[in-house]
């Protein structure tokens, strides 16, 4: 029974598989090594960075931006802080969903010792 199958599966593989050695009806052609093309001289080409005033005008307008950043960050971290001890901050920004005026103003607490009497 081994026998059988093992002559079925070479039966498949030649099939599926092509010929090898003398006995192949085509011989590929032969594929050409393309030339080493010579490296070019990075130090032949002109110069095509962005010049000293463009540069500086780039890095002035990174740094204004990223200030704005940091003034932006700093409001929004005293938001949550402020938002954290119960004080409401009227925190907006553009496209927000409410106004500055949707948010309560905090009013003065006044503080009650210990016999229950409120003082000022």
């Amino acid at each position: 029974m081994r026998d059988v199958i093992a002559r079925a599966l070479v039966w498949v593989l030649r099939l599926l598989l092509p010929a090898r050695g003398k006995h192949t009806a085509e011989h590929p052609a032969p594929v050409e090594t393309p030339t080493p093309q010579q490296a070019v001289n990075p130090w032949s080409k002109p110069w095509t960075s962005p010049t000293r005033e463009q540069a500086r005008e780039l890095f002035r307008l990174q740094a204004e931006t990223t200030m704005e950043l940091g003034i932006v960050q700093r409001e929004r971290r005293a938001a949550v802080l402020l938002a954290d001890i119960g004080i409401d901050y009227p925190y907006t920004y553009d496209g927000a969903p409410f106004p500055a005026a949707a948010f309560v103003q905090p009013q003065t607490r006044t503080a009650m010792n210990t016999t229950g009497r409120r003082t000022a």
